[in-house]
């Protein structure tokens, strides 16, 4: 399952990022917690090279938060600032002023030493469709300012915002990267929401997904969709849709079933939590990338 898409705007807006970054202090980059590094955009590594840089775990309420807490660490391993949020509720969100001065104290100090006391810090905000990062910017702002919608595309432009405890925040759209080389990141950024509906095959995409919480998260999916997951199957993902459809009753003319409708309805469901709090990866998954 081949999932790509990067519409003409994202090509702008990186370019626009890569103007910006001279002028700014620090990167705050807004993750989704179900995907913590699937849902990080690889080319901002090199566009805020050198930046110091801050993590929003985001929607943790949709995430296992005993894995959270795995990734919270593998980040402050990289000497990366983190706070774990819920942007729908605020749950973390008035923790952003203090982990900004805080990455950005020793600048800060300078500009004191210097009698520019009170001089506003400048703070890029990034993130892929979706992940809720214009939901965490109003949390931010105590306004809606920055328009919120769930789903991916939304924001179109960068705006200036400036915050309590003399932040100014540049709020950039969401972007994706013009390839993904591993089949695998495509697939847990459609899952998640980060890609559009309409470009999916969204039977299919319900099959891989179900193949990955028969892994981690099997009771969530046996207990949602009393499903019997079979120790060996060449077709696993579709069984268990044909299973879980057939519970539901989504039977069609000539006692077909619905495998289509099952797709929607386990997609709504994952995304909207109603599973309980999964994540789709870990840390450990990546232990070939650091050379562990």
């Amino acid at each position: 399952m081949n999932i790509q898409w990067y519409p003409g705007h994202m090509t702008k807006t990186r370019r626009q990022m890569a103007e910006h970054i001279k002028n700014i202090d620090a990167v705050c980059e807004v993750v989704d917690a179900r995907i913590p590094q699937v849902s990080r955009n690889p080319d901002m590594d090199e566009i805020a090279a050198g930046k110091p840089r801050l993590i929003v775990l985001n929607r943790i309420d949709l995430a296992d938060p005993d894995s959270t807490r795995l990734w919270a660490k593998h980040f402050r391993a990289k000497g990366w600032a983190v706070i774990e949020t819920d942007s729908r509720s605020g749950a973390g969100t008035a923790q952003f002023t203090a982990a900004v001065r805080g990455l950005l104290a020793d600048k800060i100090a300078q500009w004191n030493e210097k009698g520019q006391v009170g001089k506003a810090v400048r703070v890029m905000v990034v993130g892929i469709p979706n992940v809720g990062k214009s939901t965490f910017i109003n949390r931010i702002l105590g306004r809606r300012s920055a328009k919120a919608e769930d789903r991916p595309g939304v924001t179109r432009g960068s705006q200036w915002f400036r915050v309590e405890g003399g932040i100014d925040l540049l709020d950039t759209p969401g972007i994706l990267w013009p390839k993904f080389e591993d089949e695998r990141v495509g697939l847990l950024l459609a899952a998640t929401g980060a890609v559009k509906d309409d470009i999916l095959d969204t039977e299919t995409l319900a099959c891989k997904l179900l193949e990955i919480l028969a892994v981690r998260a099997p009771k969530a999916i046996i207990a949602r969709y009393g499903l019997a997951i079979p120790e060996e199957s060449d077709f696993l993902g579709y069984e268990l849709l044909q299973q879980a459809g057939k519970k539901r009753g989504f039977i069609q003319r000539g006692a077909e079933i619905d495998t289509e409708r099952m797709a929607r309805v386990l997609l709504d469901e994952f995304r909207g939590g109603v599973l309980g709090r999964i994540t789709l990866e870990l840390p450990e998954d990546y232990e070939y990338d650091l050379g562990i």
